[in-house]
């Protein structure tokens, strides 16, 4: 058992998430729990596909997820083209 960092964002009605560690695999879903349950299900799919294809696991790298606080610029008055 292998544990992958998984990257959740908010989209337009709905959540999206990928795994860093792991090129072309996404889930979508209308709740953070179902797009987690989703991605677990696409990555199981994935890695089943590519070890029947020959291909290396990629192995787990991404340790954690945080936040970092910046501050923003001021706002400016937009230049005309």
């Amino acid at each position: 058992m292998k544990k992958y960092l998984v990257v959740i964002e908010q989209a337009d009605g709905n959540y999206s998430a990928y795994v860093p560690d792991v090129d072309g695999c996404v889930a979508t879903g209308d709740t953070v729990e179902e797009v987690l349950a989703l991605m677990r299900d696409a990555l199981t799919g994935h890695f089943e596909l590519m070890a029947e294809e020959g291909y290396d696991i990629p192995e787990p790298t991404s340790i954690e997820a945080g936040y970092v606080e910046v501050e923003l610029p001021k706002a400016t008055a937009k230049k005309s083209a």
